[in-house]
C-alpha cells in the first residue's frame, strides 16, 4: 500500500510541475520531476516528498528510460550535475591596504570569491534497492571525491531498513543518514550562513568523516546507529585511518500534525579516533535537541527550525575536539529560525537568532542575528542575501572582531 501511494505522489507531481521539469539535476533527471517536487521553499530544503525519495535511497525511477535484466535494474543514462556558487562578502573590520598588489583582499574590503563551491554530482539508482550520493571536488586539491554515501535499503514491509557506507571529507558523520533540513548535515540547511542558524553546524570543527550507518526508518520516524572514524576514509588516507571507534546515535519523529510536517530529534555523539591529516586525536563528543516544522501560513510555506547543541570540552592533553574549536570549557548553543514564503515559488526571507557560549576560558558570549533573503530566477539558479550581526563578551573583549558580515551569493546547478 505504501509502494502505490508513493508511486502515485510521484505522479502527481510530475504532473503538478512538468512545464518546469529542466530543474536541478541528477535526481530530477531520474525521476523526471521539477526541484520543486522534492524541496520545500527552495533548495536544499526538503519536503514531505523530498524526504521519501532519500530515504528510499535515490532509487525511485520516473519517466527515464532503464537497462533491465537478470538482477539488473540502472537508468539508460549516468546522472549527473554540477553546482556553482559565486559570492561576495563583506565585513565591518578594518580594510587593508589593497594598493599593494602583495596583499590579497579581506572581507573588509569586499572579498569576491569565485567559484566558492564548484562541484560534480552524480548520483541515482545503482539498483532496485540501492543508490549513490557522490559529490566531486573540481577547484580544491586532494582527491577528486569530497563525498560519497551509497545506501543499501530494505523494505520489511513496517519500516525501511537502510545500511550505508560513506565517507567524506565534511559533514562528519551526519553525512550516513539525515532527512532534517535544519542544518544537522551540513549539505540541507534552510539558510547558506550555517553557523548562525544552525546549532549543530555553529559547533562544527573537523568535519570528515567515514563508516557505517544503520538505520530503520518509517513513515513516522528513524532511528540511525552509525559507527565512524573523523578520517576522510578514502584511498591512500583510508588505508591509513583509525577505526571505527566513534558513535552516532540519532532518533527522530517525522508525522504530520495537522497541515504541518514535523521533524524532531535528539542526537548523541561519543568517542575518539585518530586523525591523519591533524596529526592527532580526535574527540567526536556532541549533543543535540532539534526541531523542524513545514506548513503554510496565510496560504504561504513557512519553515520554522530550532536547535541546542553541546560539545563538551577537550578532557586528554593534546587531543582536539571535532566539534568544539576551543575545547577549554563547553562549547554550546541555541537557534531558533523561521523561513517564509512571500512570493511562492521565487522570494523568501528568513530571520534566526543563535545564543552561544565559543568554548573558550572566558569572554565566551558569541550571539548573532540573520536576516536572509532568497530570491529564485529559476528552480536551479538563486539569488542569496544575508545580513548577521554579532554581540556578546567575545566581541566586548576583542573590539577588532568583525561584529557583521553581509553575504551576497549567487547559485546555480544544472
Amino acid at each position: 500500500m505504501k509502494k502505490i501511494v508513493l508511486s502515485l505522489a510521484g505522479v502527481l507531481a510530475a504532473t503538478a510541475f512538468a512545464p518546469e521539469a529542466a530543474a536541478i539535476p541528477a535526481y530530477a533527471r531520474q525521476v523526471g520531476m521539477a526541484c520543486s517536487a522534492c524541496h520545500q521553499q527552495h533548495f536544499p530544503v526538503l519536503n514531505t516528498f523530498g524526504r521519501a525519495f532519500k530515504a528510499g535511497g535515490y532509487t525511485m525511477m520516473g519517466a527515464q528510460g532503464k537497462v533491465e535484466g537478470d538482477h539488473l535494474s540502472i537508468p539508460d543514462t549516468l546522472n549527473a550535475s554540477m553546482i556553482v556558487k559565486l559570492r561576495y562578502m563583506k565585513d565591518n573590520t578594518t580594510a587593508s591596504d589593497v594598493s599593494k598588489s602583495d596583499r590579497p583582499t579581506t572581507k573588509a574590503d569586499g572579498q569576491l570569491q569565485m567559484f566558492d563551491e564548484f562541484a560534480l554530482l552524480v548520483g541515482g539508482r545503482i539498483a532496485e534497492n540501492v543508490g549513490v550520493f557522490m559529490e566531486g571536488q573540481m577547484l580544491e586539491t586532494g582527491p577528486l571525491i569530497g563525498i560519497l554515501r551509497m545506501p543499501f535499503v530494505f523494505d520489511m514491509g513496517a519500516a525501511k531498513v537502510s545500511v550505508v557506507p560513506f565517507a567524506a571529507d565534511g559533514g562528519s558523520a551526519m553525512v550516513g543518514y539525515e532527512l532534517s533540513s535544519g542544518g544537522i548535515l551540513r549539505a540541507n540547511r534552510w539558510s547558506e550562513s550555517r553557523k548562525e542558524t544552525s546549532a549543530v553546524q555553529y559547533n562544527s570543527n573537523i568535519e570528515s568523516a567515514a563508516g557505517f550507518a544503520f538505520v530503520a526508518q518509517n513513515d513516522m520516524g528513524f532511528v540511525n546507529v552509525t559507527k565512524f572514524t573523523s578520517d576522510f576514509g578514502f584511498k591512500d588516507q583510508g588505508e591509513k585511518s583509525s577505526a571505527l571507534n566513534s558513535t552516532y546515535l540519532r532518533a527522530a519523529v517525522t508525522p504530520t500534525v495537522g497541515d504541518w510536517a514535523i521533524v524532531g530529534g535528539v542526537g548523541v555523539m561519543s568517542g575518539q579516533s585518530w586523525n591523519i591529516g591533524e596529526g592527532a586525536t580526535v574527540q567526536t563528543e556532541q549533543t543535540f535537541i532539534d526541531f523542524q516544522a513545514h506548513g503554510e501560513v496565510a496560504g504561504k510555506e513557512l519553515g520554522v527550525y530550532a536547535q541546542y547543541s553541546n560539545a563538551p570540552k577537550v578532557k586528554n592533553a593534546g587531543d582536539i575536539s571535532a566539534y568544539n574549536t576551543n575545547g577549554v570549557t563547553d562549547k554550546k548553543a541555541l537557534t531558533i529560525g523561521a523561513d517564509y514564503t512571500v512570493i511562492p515559488h521565487s522570494l523568501s526571507i528568513g530571520a534566526a537568532y543563535r545564543k552561544a557560549d565559543n568554548g573558550a576560558a572566558t569572554n565566551t558570549g558569541d550571539d548573532a542575528i540573520t536576516v536572509q533573503a532568497v530570491y529564485d530566477m529559476y528552480q536551479n539558479v538563486a539569488l542569496h542575501a544575508i545580513f548577521s550581526t554579532y554581540s556578546g563578551s567575545y566581541y566586548d573583549a576583542n573590539p577588532t572582531k568583525a561584529t557583521n558580515l553581509t553575504t551576497l551569493m549567487l547559485e546555480m546547478a544544472w
